[in-house]
């Protein structure tokens, strides 16, 4: 079978996406035997339910990914960064995951992370010029 690559799309539909998304869980699932995946999300909502912080990620065969952590601006420096990423890691530990991992760029919030525990295990310079991307992890504690 041959099949043509079409063009990339720069606004996919988030149902490709996610069957993409879950194709891969399968074949790892396959392929590791680990099945506990789970999407893990979090969301600080204002007095009108707008979203006006939140994390997301996911959890998987011991390992917690966060994928997402934003603060709308004007609650930023309250508090809100960290008290998602410590809920984060406790419904991580209750799940059983040992590990956290996240990126971030030199631009948004490594010396955050690190306050919080985290350690850099890569560093891409100029990811995105003239800027770092950090990979980083924490050990969860029981």
């Amino acid at each position: 079978m041959d099949l043509p690559i079409p063009p990339a799309e720069s606004q996919p539909r988030p149902e490709d996406v996610r069957f993409l998304e879950d194709q891969l869980y399968e074949y790892n699932v396959e392929k590791t035997g680990f099945d506990d995946g789970q999407w893990l999300a979090i969301f600080v909502r204002d007095s009108d339910g707008a979203i006006a912080a939140g994390l997301h990620g996911w959890t998987w065969g011991g390992i917690c990914k966060v994928l997402t952590l934003w603060v709308r601006t004007d609650l930023r420096h309250h508090g809100y960064g960290s008290r998602l990423l410590a809920a984060a890691e406790g419904e991580a530990k209750a799940r059983g995951c040992t590990w956290l991992t996240l990126d971030t760029y030199s631009f948004q919030a490594p010396h955050f992370y690190q306050e919080h525990g985290y350690v850099v295990i890569d560093a891409i310079e100029d990811a995105l010029p003239p800027h770092r991307l950090y990979r980083l992890k924490k050990r969860l504690t029981p």
